[in-house]
């Protein structure tokens, strides 16, 4: 019976990791998500509650590829934007995914959580100064700003642009938000 349910609920995984990316949260329904997994829609509820905490729980960033934990704090800011910019289609679709859904009532909130566990809180925890907790949150918007104009809006001129130059550029405007110059 365990083997059963696990499967009914990878099954369900598989087919909302499938569907949230391409049609967007407000695009799936607990039906087309059951239909693609072969359950019946009330599974879908029974194992994850709703369609929200099923999105949620699906579009989420690798947290094994997280990188702010990585490597020399000097280095970070192009480590970082290297990594934002060759992490590759998964991410791009999960933060689209998110975007698209944030204005739906309870995916906002887990939205900023998402974003605060994911990014803010650990850069903090690597920077030091008075000024760590909006450093952070500087950065954040940073990055968030880059992808934005990259996956949203499509700034061709970013898009055809040579990634090590972004890194480059972009990480050298984050480093100085990471370790800002001495005054």
């Amino acid at each position: 019976m365990t083997s059963a349910r696990n499967s009914s609920r990878e099954a369900i995984r598989e087919a909302a990791s499938a569907l949230f990316p391409v049609r967007g949260y407000t695009g799936t329904s607990v039906r087309d998500i059951a239909a693609q997994a072969g359950v019946d829609p009330a599974l879908v509820i029974r194992h994850f509650g709703s369609k929200e905490e099923l999105f949620l729980e699906i579009m989420r960033f690798d947290p094994e590829a997280q990188p702010l934990l990585d490597g020399p704090i000097g280095e970070l800011g192009e480590h970082f934007i290297d990594y934002v910019l060759t992490a590759g289609e998964q991410v791009r679709s999960v933060f689209l995914a998110l975007i698209r859904a944030s204005d739906s009532g309870g995916v906002a909130p887990r939205l900023r959580e998402m974003h605060e566990m994911a990014f803010v809180a650990p850069l903090r925890s690597r920077l030091v100064g008075p000024d760590a907790e909006v450093r952070s949150r500087l950065a954040a918007a940073l990055v968030g700003g880059l992808l934005y104009s990259l996956w949203v809006v499509g700034d061709e001129e970013l898009l055809a642009a040579e990634r090590p130059e972004l890194v480059r550029r972009y990480g050298a405007l984050l480093q100085t938000l990471i370790t800002p110059p001495a005054r």
